[in-house]
């Protein structure tokens, strides 16, 4: 007979969530499509083809098919993939409407510590749609809406990262400490979730069908495993505690039993849920039960053993051995105890010979009459003293012996079905394994925790003379202590995080704000493994960078080469230190290596282009640096190294028209407005090259060159005493510059100022001691003071080591015998 549409829709969802949680999204997306065809109307069926198309980049798609519904904002889902696809494809307007009209479904909803290694929350909370609300006003250009919606996520979330990085990036006035801090609505958050785990776990210890060791009895609603079961699969939607088959396997005993008994028909699923929309979040713990008549589920160490009274009719086609049989799932589960060779005791009813009975003898389990019987532990069963010995025990005793856990307390006399209250039970010999006893058969029956068994030999004899009970060797898998559980510490883990958080906080928004040197103090704070991290390293080597630091700043860039050789990201700032450093070699190996390893990367073409720059081949440098803004159209800085080129050919409007692209990229990318402001300099307009150059400076205010930048503008507009309020405020944040305290003396001689720019240009002449224009200009200065001899001096030296500027120099001491045979001529006069 088909399948009724419900469980193939069911059957369909599952698999989809199988193969996403798997990343097999191609899989994925094919179950998505056949489920679409089998549900066009429902929303879940669109959301979940949507979500496919949209984690295999294909962002046009997910666009189209969860418009219908997204756009309503009638299913969260659909609303949030159509918003997380506005975002890619630039229609911004489109998925802010989406998420404000499904505001209902996701306003105060917080998902924050449910999801585990067990269980997840398929839809997102308001702190992520608040994120990528701020994401998509940040794109449609509404700076307060964006900032306000980041700061709602943060507040609900303090570790929304992205949101705190998007906001320095920014520039937003943040205060740090008060973002990672644990709020009270966060407190109680955290508190009620750990109590509820808390208490699960507990009941779960109870409630265990099966003995485990005791670690894996600690963790939150886990299922008993061992070296010879399966890892149990946290993202499955569908545990069954009666289909032996698996997902694609017949349906056997296990659905007969449950429908000839009503009790069997909701079995408790540990660590699963439904498979419905109402039920699409993946496994919610001990409490969830699902039909089993309707989906079969993967294999599950439960255990089965309430046979009705009228025996079902034989299966038509050959069964799969059942996973578990021995206890009556109407009644209560007995306690576990924690000693390895304690086990379970329960109670069974009497049946008649039976399919169900034939299924077992055919499987080997029930052994014939004449044979001596034993216990799945290997215990041989004493005969009744109300019997003849000869004769043979009753066929309910029989499979009551058969079918009974491996290593329950039994009692040696009662012939019924559970032991007598107060009767001391004998105990299972310890050698015996509690998992399963070998059999004549492959199959296995009772406590079987999954379906990878080793086969047993077939010869095995069962005879109780010359039986030797087989060992099997159990070690338990390691898991984590349930004392992680305890609402206590983790609150005071959540605590330490976000002490450690403050820390990278702190320094990611110092570094923001051009406060480099904070920053790098910071960093330098966090423990030792956090700062052999490469993201850490690319930090501090990009502090160095800000600072000019080009030689401390390659240092952290090789070791990130060393630790992680195949990242990519920030490899242009890498470039260009080397760039100005002029390792030409060494860039050139750099650009190859990250070309080889990428053609698709657009730093990698940064690095190329940088390459061939210091090669002075500026028509290659461009094609590379064009290739890189075509990989990405947002790359800002890729932009502003065109007009970097352009400016190097003297073609000063596309240099402009390329600054602009990187402004329009990122409007806080300095770097090109201070292109913007050199290109207007050079063409002799000194307004808008002061106005461009205060626009840099206002966004990274401790950059002594973008300061000094604006003192020369003004120096050129013959305002003197401005250009040096400017080079003296340069001075002070890079005292090491040679070039601000260079323009600082100059303006001093400018001024009449000649003994402080004397003092200037000592300090610079040990700072940049081969400078040539350094010695040039202490000469002049001398000649000012008419000290003849160290204008010589300092005039001889500039000569020497700048013999191409030897015509200027001359001429600069010819003056000085000029203005000699002037002074004797008014001497004599």
């Amino acid at each position: 007979m088909a399948p009724t549409n419900p469980s193939v829709i069911s059957q369909l969802r599952q698999l989809i969530y199988y193969y996403i949680d798997n990343n097999l999204l191609k899989n994925a997306q094919f179950y998505a499509e056949r489920l679409a065809a089998y549900d066009h109307r429902s929303a879940e069926s669109a959301y979940l083809l949507a979500l496919c198309h949209l984690r295999l980049g294909d962002n046009a798609s997910a666009y189209e098919y969860s418009k219908p519904t997204g756009w309503r904002g009638t299913h969260l889902g659909c609303a949030y993939v159509f918003a997380q696809a506005c975002l890619a494809l630039e229609r911004y307007k489109d998925g802010i409407t989406s998420l404000d009209k499904s505001r209902g479904l996701w306003g105060g909803k917080n998902s924050f510590g449910k999801h585990t290694a067990s269980s997840r929350q398929p839809l997102p909370d308001a702190a992520t749609i608040n994120c990528l609300l701020g994401k998509l006003y940040y794109g449609y250009d509404n700076k307060t809406k964006a900032v306000s919606c980041f700061e709602d996520a943060l507040k609900q979330n303090p570790f929304m990262w992205d949101a705190f990085t998007t906001l320095c990036d920014m520039g937003t006035n943040l205060k740090v400490p008060n973002i990672f801090k644990m709020s009270p609505e966060m407190e109680a958050v955290v508190r009620t979730s750990s109590q509820d785990q808390w208490d699960s776990q507990s009941q779960s210890k109870d409630n265990t069908l099966s003995a485990m060791p005791d670690q894996d009895r600690n963790r939150p609603g886990a299922r008993p495993t061992s070296v010879v079961s399966d890892v149990p699969d946290p993202f499955n939607n569908v545990p069954s505690r009666s289909f032996a088959g698996g997902l694609f396997g017949t349906l056997g005993i296990s659905q007969k039993l449950s429908e000839s008994n009503p009790s069997l028909t909701n079995l408790p699923a540990v660590g699963g849920g439904g498979i419905g929309p109402e039920a699409m979040e993946t496994p919610t713990g001990p409490s969830a039960s699902i039909d089993v008549t309707v989906v079969p589920g993967r294999r599950d160490p439960g255990v089965v053993s309430a046979f009705s009274t009228e025996p079902p009719h034989a299966p038509v086609r050959k069964t799969r051995t059942i996973q578990g049989l021995g206890m009556d799932f109407s009644m209560d589960a007995p306690k576990m105890s924690r000693a390895v060779s304690t086990k379970r005791s329960q109670k069974g009813p009497e049946v008649d010979e039976s399919a169900a009975t034939q299924a077992l003898r055919s499987n080997s389990l029930v052994p014939p009459a004449g044979e001596r019987k034993r216990t799945v532990s290997g215990q041989v069963v004493p005969r009744q003293g109300s019997e003849d010995p000869g004769a043979p025990q009753r066929r309910s005793v029989r499979l009551f012996n058969q079918i009974r856990p491996t290593s329950s307390k039994s009692s040696s006399n009662v012939p019924t079905v559970g032991p007598a209250p107060g009767r001391e039970l004998k105990k299972a010999r310890p050698p015996i394994s509690k998992i399963m006893r070998p059999s004549s058969s492959t199959s296995t029956v009772g406590r079987q925790v999954s379906g990878n068994r080793k086969p047993v030999d077939d010869s095995m004899d069962v005879d109780g003379k010359d039986y030797i009970p087989r060992t099997w060797q159990v070690t338990s898998i390691p898991v984590q202590k349930s004392i992680e559980l305890d609402p206590a510490r983790h609150e005071d883990a959540l605590r330490s995080l976000l002490e450690l958080f403050k820390k990278f906080g702190n320094a990611y928004y110092a570094l923001a704000q051009f406060q480099c040197q904070d920053a790098l103090q910071i960093y330098a704070s966090l423990p030792r493994a956090q700062l052999e991290t490469p993201w850490v390293l690319a930090q501090m080597g990009r502090a160095h960078y800000e600072q000019a630091a080009y030689a401390e700043a390659e240092k952290y860039y090789k070791r990130i080469r060393q630790v992680a050789p195949t990242r990519f990201e920030d490899m242009e700032i890498y470039s260009t230190i080397l760039w100005h450093l002029k390792r030409e070699t060494d860039l050139a190996f750099l650009a190859h290596e990250l070309i080889d390893s990428s053609w698709k990367s657009p730093q990698a073409w940064c690095a190329l282009g940088n390459s061939w720059s210091l090669a002075r081949d500026h028509e290659q440098a461009l094609r590379c640096f064009k290739r890189a803004t075509q990989l990405d159209p947002k790359f800002a800085y890729a932009f502003t190294l065109q007009g970097h080129e352009h400016v190097a050919n003297e073609e000063y409007d596309k240099a402009l028209t390329s600054y602009r692209h990187g402004i329009a990229a990122d409007k806080r990318h300095y770097n090109a407005w201070y292109g913007v402001g050199r290109v207007f300099e050079k063409l002799g307009n000194y307004e808008k090259a002061s106005k461009h150059f205060e626009v840099a400076s206002l966004i990274n205010p401790t950059n002594a060159v973008l300061i000094c930048c604006i003192g020369t503008v003004l120096e050129k507009q013959k305002q003197p005493k401005m250009a040096l309020t400017y080079f003296a405020k340069a001075t002070d944040l890079a005292p090491r510059s040679a070039l601000t305290r260079f323009k600082k003396a100059r303006a001093l001689m400018a001024l009449g100022e000649m003994q402080l720019a004397l003092n200037e240009l000592m300090i610079l002449k040990d700072i940049a001691p081969d400078e040539a224009m350094v010695h040039f200009l202490l000469g002049r200065l001398y000649k000012s003071l008419r000290d003849k001899g160290q204008a010589v001096r300092h005039f001889t030296i500039a000569l020497n080591l700048d013999p191409k500027a030897s015509q200027q120099i001359k001429e600069a001491i010819e003056s000085l015998e000029e203005e000699d045979d002037e002074d004797e001529a008014s001497m004599m006069a």
